[in-house]
């Protein structure tokens, strides 16, 4: 999804960084890439989605390293639209008291078919496809000022990168496989592979989907890897100047710089 050069917003199928075929049509239901070719302005985040539903403590070592039980169920949170970012554009630390802000490489998934009640079996076929999702976490509002809740410290403005493509299911048959990592200023802070998830892909949609209905352009943040900021010692929050690059493995890098408010 990009600007061009009129302002206008489109969808295209990347040629390269600076031009796209033109996709006509609704990505979320019918639609072909045609024969334009666009110039690319500026990428923005690969779709604005209805619902932004996020899986925390998905992967064993992440727990482990956290000194949390492995969940028996998944565990559900919520970002709020309005911390979508684009690639490229700035992870923003808030002016209010000090926020500890961590990085968390995902893999995001984006439902292109009305799911509710689905199957594991059936889930694959609800989905478009994935992109690269960067949870941003205040983890002081997160832990010790949400109330007991997590949503607080996720849903500030800008908490919420993704893309930069959003790549097809018929070029990802199996996203258990994929390598993730996360790279900060230069240097490999996360790098872990998707079959660590306690909960793999299939299992996430079918278990949200249950009572539930995931309409098309719902995205799923399907959690991160060991060696997020909070874990480490001392602990290593971002801060104004860095830059961080979300890598997955077939779908691309997601880079963000950060700056305070």
């Amino acid at each position: 999804r990009f600007l061009d050069p009129r302002g206008t917003e489109n969808y295209g199928q990347r040629i390269d960084s600076k031009t796209a075929r033109r996709i006509d049509g609704d990505v979320l239901g019918a639609f072909k890439v045609t024969g334009e070719t666009l110039q690319v302005s500026k990428l923005l985040a690969p779709i604005a989605p209805r619902a932004i539903l996020c899986i925390g403590l998905n992967y064993r070592r992440h727990a482990e390293e956290t000194g949390s039980k492995i969940p028996e169920f998944p565990v559900l949170f919520m970002k709020q639209p309005g911390a979508l970012q684009n690639p490229g554009d700035p992870i923003v630390i808030p002016k209010i008291e000090p926020v500890e802000v961590d990085y968390e490489c995902e893999l995001a998934v984006v439902i292109g078919k009305k799911a509710k009640n689905v199957s594991r079996e059936e889930a694959l076929s609800h989905i478009l496809g994935y992109t690269c999702a960067n949870d941003v976490s205040g983890r002081n509002w997160q832990i010790k000022k949400g109330g007991s809740q997590w949503i607080r410290g996720k849903i500030f403005d800008t908490f919420c990168p993704l893309g930069p493509d959003i790549v097809t299911t018929d070029e990802i048959p199996n996203p258990n496989a994929l390598k993730l990592k996360t790279i900060l200023n230069g240097e490999t802070v996360q790098d872990w592979t998707t079959s660590d998830m306690i909960f793999d892909v299939p299992a996430l949609v079918s278990f949200l989907s249950q009572g539930t209905t995931l309409f098309p352009g719902t995205v799923i943040l399907t959690g991160t890897p060991q060696g997020v900021g909070m874990a480490r010692k001392p602990p290593l929050f971002l801060k104004d100047g860095d830059r961080v690059t979300i890598e997955v493995e077939k779908i691309g890098k997601l880079e963000n710089p950060v700056k305070a408010e």
